[in-house]
């Protein structure tokens, strides 16, 4: 009897939160620039685009690095590697966004109100996301469980 990996469950929930998150950096971008225009012209443009931009690596950062650990799932001697990866992508998040800020504080050419209400926006947006996907996908309370052969009565 040989053991297939199949792919795990998580995977297809994943890839919509990406699509998703696509869609919704869209209108973010699009509505952030509009009101950052109208609120501090270009540079309320460019502050909105940085924040969308800024959110959804940040958004993508988390759903890549787990369908990347995802390759690794199912093997017990892999299950280090699995959080490895998941826990390097939220380092690796928390690390560019402290960077980013240090950055963009006192730059001239950004509004931070717009740069704030930009990232506030995507994050909440991502959570929504998140939560919508999750409600709507179809996947069983312990996926990915194969349980052992029943024993049998002689």
């Amino acid at each position: 009897m040989t053991t297939q990996h199949a792919q795990p469950t998580s995977i297809p929930v994943f890839r919509k939160v990406l699509v998703f998150g696509g869609f919704l950096a869209l209108g973010i971008a699009i509505v952030g620039m509009v009101v950052g225009g109208l609120v501090a012209g270009g540079t309320g443009v460019l502050s909105a685009l940085i924040g969308t931009v800024m959110a959804v690596v940040f958004m993508g950062i988390t759903a890549a690095s787990i369908l990347l650990a995802n390759r690794y799932a199912g093997r017990e001697s892999a299950i280090g590697a699995f959080f490895g990866i998941v826990m390097g992508g939220w380092l690796l998040k928390f690390v560019v966004f402290l960077v980013l800020l240090v950055l963009l504080k006192d730059q001239p050419w950004i509004n931070t109100i717009v740069l704030f209400l930009s990232i506030i926006a995507g994050v909440l947006g991502s959570l929504v996301v998140d939560a919508i996907v999750l409600f709507k996908s179809r996947m069983p309370y312990a996926s990915d469980v194969v349980l052992p052969p029943a024993p049998h009565d002689d």
